[in-house]
């Protein structure tokens, strides 16, 4: 895909974004899924995260949160030591008490889709951005989001994580608007 954004130059990245980020997502498992990997990213490059994510799909049970939330520290142990995954201990257990986390929000309000696209007005941003250099580390959204998330007990959610995360799940579209993904994702966005 000619135009593609800079970010995604490498060829590890061209599936995922040419098909998934800046989409938007109303999958509960899904959206956990982003949420642990965007932690996960933390202090790392999103193209080791993408190289891991079938070893993470397989470790943490295809990102069940009920399962998950049930990791036991034997089971946390058997994650440390799982070369497939990024071994850092507050991370694993970040992972867990986000699975808990989620679970309540979940039940509080009915999903944890409804709960996270309110910080969108459940419509997705369009930046309409020309230079990756204009692409923000995080906005007002991502700051409320962040300050929520941690009041409920979720770890690893800094506004620069959430925000993210916000873009991989298309609650933002921050394709450039010269990348042909911009107008694909707006579309889609219009027609929820």
């Amino acid at each position: 895909m000619n135009g593609r954004c800079p970010w995604a130059e490498a060829a590890d990245q061209h599936n995922y974004h040419d098909t998934e980020w800046g989409v938007p997502s109303h999958d509960d498992r899904h959206l956990f899924e982003m949420l642990i990997l965007e932690g996960a990213q933390a202090g790392l490059s999103w193209s080791t995260i993408l190289k891991r994510r079938g070893s993470y799909r397989r470790a943490y049970d295809d990102f069940a949160a009920r399962k998950i939330a049930r990791y036991d520290s034997r089971r946390q142990t058997r994650l440390l030591a799982d070369p497939g995954i990024v071994r850092n201990r507050l991370k694993v257990e970040a992972s867990v008490l986000n699975a808990r986390a989620f679970l309540a929000v979940q039940a509080e309000f009915g999903s944890f889709d409804r709960y996270v696209w309110r910080f969108v007005d459940r419509r997705p941003f369009d930046h309409r951005l020309k230079k990756h250099s204009q692409i923000p580390a995080h906005t007002a959204e991502s700051d409320a989001l962040s300050a929520d998330l941690r009041q409920r007990g979720f770890k690893f959610v800094g506004s620069t994580i959430c925000y993210a995360f916000m873009q991989a799940v298309g609650m933002v579209n921050d394709h450039l608007v010269t990348c042909p993904r911009h107008a694909a994702c707006a579309r889609l966005a219009r027609g929820r």
